[in-house]
């Protein structure tokens, strides 16, 4: 934890302790770490001079800032109106069962996490889902499980 302690202050030292700041410091520390733990939103509070409770409600706010473990590769299904018609609820069925699974949890393998997200922007091509930074796009329950196969190689 000391470790992880260390990159924070270097991070938040690198935005001047800035409160302002606080989502991009959220966001570098998730990308280093994987998520927020309890120990580490009390460490950002305290160097802010913020409560936990508003870094918390920062960090909980944005559905790419976890704090929870995540797996390897976090795959965020598009939950907006114009991917529900376009058949997201029948790719999310086709993943939680290629995954064995269900939505907002982890692989024993800790490999995927299986998410929902608010609008990815790809309204015009959904049902879309983004796996770590990559955006997949027209998908099928097949096409779906044929990139997940693809991951687990």
């Amino acid at each position: 934890m000391q470790e992880a302690n260390l990159y924070i202050n270097k991070i938040i030292e690198k935005y001047n302790y800035s409160h302002t700041e606080l989502l991009i410091i959220l966001e570098e520390i998730v990308a280093e770490n994987g998520y927020l733990t309890e120990a580490m939103v009390r460490n950002i509070a305290k160097q802010l001079s913020m409560s936990p409770n508003e870094v918390y409600a920062v960090a909980t706010f944005y559905s790419f800032i976890s704090t929870k473990p995540t797996g390897k590769y976090i795959i965020r299904i598009c939950k907006t109106i114009s991917c529900q018609l376009a058949g997201k609820n029948e790719i999310i069925k086709a993943l939680e069962q290629e995954l064995s699974i269900k939505m907002g949890s982890i692989t024993d393998d800790k490999l995927f996490t299986l998410k929902t997200t608010d609008c990815i922007g790809m309204c015009d091509k959904g049902p879309s889902m983004l796996i770590n930074d990559e955006v997949y796009h027209h998908l099928s329950p097949e096409k779906a499980v044929s990139i997940i196969r693809e991951y687990k190689n």
